[in-house]
């Protein structure tokens, strides 16, 4: 572990939004490698290690914001891999599986190892489930530590309540590391407060920084304004740290490499809208109650019309939970269709649909939020099955294959809005056939919205299908 302090690493956790933070520092630090803007340039590679993937498993390790290639990853995999062999053998042991860690946890040491022989400037580590007992948390010397937005989530492993995942995520602070975070509910900040005490850090909360009012952000939802402001003090932080100067009155003065940096982030999948002929994909995972509350009201906003019509003057809490018929056309807000595609193959997905719609209904101030809603399985494509990298062994096969769980959707959703068009799919190939199949038929020659969220796979796979993975 004493060699991963070389890495000068940035340590992130939290449960909503660590992988956004994570690419904003990436691409904060990544304006000071050389390039036409950086005659004077600080760093050579950043390095960022991110998970799940979307599509493919080298996006989990990236240097200047590009996933690993194929040929360095297959080189550092087998180095890794041959080592653990090696140390087997010396011991006595066996080489088999029983000599390899768990598929995180292989990730994990190949990504440290790349870093270390690409000789990265600094590594951001996002962790993987919680903080105290992750494996990315053989870390003993970042430079910074940063904890996003906590809620519930892999309560199997960390709990059920914010206390005791609040516990888990501070475990990353370090003696000696300044440590940031944003504003959390109560319980959650007096655990991280508690937490920092034992452990002599100093943490401080950051606020949204007003400056990004003014910046047109590479993710834009209103939400992502709290990670950016955790970032800019992050990479600050990291700054800092290597005794590099930053401008007087920083952070209400920010420099051009920080505007650069959060301006240029791109991070797929993630607030990202895709455009092809008749069609506006909005694409954003949602897989806890947090996180799909914070994509429909991303979607809201991005959708919403500027004054709404007035047959949608309802109080939030007059939306009938069974709205009424749909016959007469000026009950409808949404002309043309208005799409859901969605899917939550492992969690309560029932739960995310109705915490969904009951966000979209508010917002919009309407009971019929989606004119048309398509549930369907993780599976790539119809024919061909799944793409290799976007494999769950976490699912039930002959759930899957019975569709049970989007039978489930289907019915859930039907008692939430009698009047909108359900269809169930098999795969995601078939449920992009599908709306663009709706859109066609009933667009009417304008742009039909379609938000598709729920399972990271299931964004991954969609992708994966939009760029034409099938061919």
């Amino acid at each position: 572990p004493a060699d991963f302090d070389n890495l000068r690493p940035i340590h992130i956790a939290g449960t909503k939004g660590k992988g956004s933070t994570s690419a904003f520092i990436s691409s904060i630090l990544t304006q000071y490698i050389p390039s036409p803007s950086q005659p004077n340039p600080l760093f050579s590679k950043i390095g960022l290690y991110t998970s799940p993937h979307l599509r493919f498993v080298r996006e989990r390790i990236r240097i200047n914001n590009e996933p690993l290639s194929e040929e360095l990853f297959a080189k550092y995999f087998w180095e890794v891999w041959d080592k653990l062999e090696e140390s087997a053998r010396a011991k006595g042991e066996p080489t088999d599986k029983t000599a390899k860690p768990s598929y995180f946890r292989f990730l994990t040491v190949m990504a440290f190892h790349t870093y270390i022989r690409e000789n990265v400037d600094a590594a951001i580590i996002e962790c993987g489930v919680g903080g105290e007992y992750d494996s990315t948390n053989v870390i003993r010397q970042p430079s910074v530590t940063g904890i996003t937005n906590l809620g519930i989530d892999h309560v199997q492993l960390l709990g059920s309540t914010i206390e005791e995942i609040a516990w888990h995520k501070a475990g990353i602070m370090k003696e000696g590391t300044p440590a940031y975070t944003v504003p959390q509910l109560p319980a959650a900040q007096d655990v991280l407060e508690r937490r920092a005490v034992e452990k002599s850090v100093h943490l401080s909360t950051v606020q949204d920084n007003p400056l990004l009012q003014n910046i047109t952000l590479g993710l834009s939802a209103p939400f992502q304004h709290s990670n950016a402001s955790l970032a800019i003090m992050l990479a600050s932080a990291h700054l800092q740290s290597l005794s590099y100067p930053l401008p007087s009155l920083f952070p209400s003065n920010l420099p051009p490499e920080f505007i650069r940096g959060l301006e240029q982030v791109r991070w797929p999948g993630r607030c990202e809208i895709r455009r092809e002929k008749g069609i506006a994909w909005h694409l954003d995972s949602g897989h806890t109650l947090e996180s799909i509350h914070l994509a429909a009201s991303w979607f809201a906003s991005e959708i919403a019309p500027s004054s709404p019509p007035p047959q949608t003057q309802h109080h939030p809490s007059s939306i009938p939970s069974t709205p009424t018929n749909n016959n007469n056309p000026e009950s409808s807000i949404q002309t043309p269709p208005c799409i859901l595609l969605f899917n939550q193959q492992t969690r309560d997905a029932p739960s995310l649909a109705r915490a969904l719609f009951s966000t979209l209904s508010t917002t919009l101030r309407t009971p019929h939020p989606f004119t048309h809603a398509v549930f369907c399985s993780n599976l790539t494509f119809k024919a061909s099955g799944y793409r290799p990298d976007l494999v769950s062994i976490n699912t039930d096969r002959q759930k899957v294959e019975g569709l049970e769980v989007q039978k489930g959707l289907r019915d859930t959703w039907g008692e939430l809005d009698a009047d909108c068009t359900i269809e169930v799919k098999g795969s995601i190939e078939e449920a992009v056939g599908w709306v663009r199949g709706v859109a066609e038929q009933e667009g009417k020659g304008t742009e039909v919205k379609c938000l598709v969220t729920g399972s990271v796979h299931l964004v991954g796979g969609f992708l994966e299908v939009l760029d034409g993975g099938g061919e």
